[in-house]
């Protein structure tokens, strides 16, 4: 009885700790700048804030950016890292050189590819674009999700396909009907954590844009000033930016429930 009070007790402190923040945001978001460090949990609640960063600053422009890039620097991802994951797990492509090659992209910290890019980017004229940072994030996630597709194709047993192939079906319709519906849960979690990845990236995008291109991690920055801090807009503005990823995440959890375990129980 003890051991099952104390479970739930570290459980209730863990749940406390990762929702506490999130759930102070959004209260500070709703105080009035005189209450924001006045009040506690007792105050009149006011969308001053959100007024604020609606039509004062370009947070929607902001966000739409960081939308943009996101989505379509994961379609890009996954559309080339899973059949090049599948080619690497079933026929050895490159004999492991080009995966290999793939992978050490991710070996470096990001920074020192900042100034090459910088520089690349400058004379094509993709600064402050949003094609530009979509070629950077999709650079970035590329190899990530190859890595992690490929351990996901690695556990489907390749006898599946070579019986498929026994009763007739073509490598399309193997693809197709067996392996795609069996890493379903892979891609999901993948997916997942290249659009979060890009959401969040705040270096390059800080470093490769500026106004047309700005993102809303780079847009949480700019409320942090050197004469003032404006904790309500930016609050108001954080609790907005946070709402995509967590909607994703709600909608995908059981393909990343299943992908997290996948291939935990072999029978």
């Amino acid at each position: 009885m003890l051991r099952k009070s104390l479970f739930w007790l570290a459980i209730a402190i863990i749940l406390f700790a990762f929702t506490f923040p999130v759930f102070w945001v959004y209260v500070t978001s709703l105080k009035s700048p005189d209450d924001i460090f006045g009040t506690g949990l007792i105050f009149k609640p006011t969308l001053y804030n959100y007024e604020y960063i609606i039509n004062v600053r370009p947070a929607l422009n902001e966000l739409l950016n960081s939308l943009i890039v996101s989505i379509a620097s994961t379609a890009v991802v996954m559309a080339i890292s899973v059949p090049a994951a599948y080619s690497f797990a079933r026929f050895n492509t490159g004999n492991g050189h080009i995966l290999f090659i793939t992978i050490s992209t991710r070996m470096f910290p990001g920074v020192v590819a900042a100034i090459p890019f910088f520089i690349a980017f400058r004379d094509l004229g993709l600064l402050d674009t949003h094609l530009g940072l979509t070629l950077l994030y999709v650079y970035f996630n590329m190899s990530f999700a190859t890595f992690l597709l490929y351990g996901f194709f690695k556990e489907i047993p390749a006898s599946l396909e070579y019986a498929a192939m026994l009763d007739g079906y073509s490598r399309i319709d193997i693809l197709r009907k067996i392996v795609f519906p069996l890493i379903k849960p892979g891609v999901a979690i993948t997916t997942m954590f290249c659009l979060i990845w890009s959401w969040n990236e705040f270096l390059y995008a800080f470093l490769f844009t500026r106004r047309i291109a700005r993102t809303a991690s780079v847009g949480l920055s700019t409320f942090w000033g050197s004469v003032e801090i404006q904790w309500g807009p930016m609050a108001a503005f954080m609790g907005i930016a946070i709402l995509p990823t967590l909607l994703a995440a709600w909608l995908m959890q059981r393909h990343i429930v299943r992908g997290l375990t996948f291939g935990a129980v072999k029978g």
